[in-house]
């Protein structure tokens, strides 16, 4: 299965969204000390940040692509099945002796 094409926002969506993150990860500084970025700016980067997101899924959901914008492990298998949990039955207390 191949990658979809995208269109040029929403390749401009992923690359504003990598450099917000960036600036974030780049200015992280540890308990107790002062932020280079002022409030204002990191609640800016926030609003930005959830605003591309809701526009890349509502892109993706015009596409007829599904979103799969939920976070991953790196070793976590790509083909996982979902059992709804109302289908697993518990053993019967009538094997016992």
């Amino acid at each position: 299965m191949s990658e979809p094409e995208f269109s040029k926002e929403e390749r401009i969506l992923q690359m504003m969204k990598k450099v917000l993150t960036d600036v974030a990860k780049d200015t992280h500084v540890k308990p107790g000390l002062r932020h280079p970025l002022s409030d204002n700016t990191i609640l800016g980067i926030r609003e930005c940040l959830a605003l591309i997101t809701a526009r890349e899924q509502e892109l993706a959901k015009e596409a007829g692509r599904e979103s799969r914008m939920r976070p991953r492990f790196i070793d976590e298998p790509q083909d996982t099945v979902v059992v709804p949990l109302d289908k697993l039955k518990r053993p019967s207390s009538e094997s016992k002796d």
